[in-house]
């Protein structure tokens, strides 16, 4: 998808109404309008990304610095008890919008929530090939 046709890049330069919560030079901040809890937001880089993999690093870090400033103003904002940071890449992980973007997710103990269920049944090699395969790739 192109950048002019790039919802959330729609939504960074004002063309379709959102509920901002942070601005500055490079990213922007706004609630997500299909939360998973009130106060759910989204923080985006202004300029387009596709996904984490074609982020540049100095772009990534402006994203993380206004990841923390928001996730402390969520977490006060809407007294929530936690914080789940998130950010998928590629279909196969669940991102829906191809404009990298990090959400941030008020928890609350009562919430019905959970986290992912884990794989317990892999044995002590698979585990060292998994690393092995890891660092190669590196």
């Amino acid at each position: 998808m192109e950048e002019k046709e790039c919802i959330f890049c729609k939504i960074a330069r004002g063309e379709v109404p959102s509920d901002k919560i942070y601005e500055d030079e490079h990213t922007f901040a706004f609630l997500d309008i299909e939360p998973n809890n009130l106060g759910h937001s989204l923080v985006i880089p202004k300029e387009h990304f596709k996904n984490v993999y074609e982020t540049p690093d100095e772009v990534l870090g402006q994203i993380m610095a206004t990841v923390k400033k928001v996730t402390l103003a969520v977490k006060k904002g809407m007294g929530a008890e936690g914080i789940n940071i998130a950010n998928n890449n590629e279909p196969a992980a669940g991102q829906l919008v191809f404009h990298i973007h990090v959400h941030i997710i008020p928890r609350y103990s009562n919430d019905g929530f959970h986290h992912w269920p884990a794989k317990p049944n892999f044995t002590p090699e698979q585990f060292k090939e998994a690393a092995e395969n890891i660092k190669k790739a590196l």
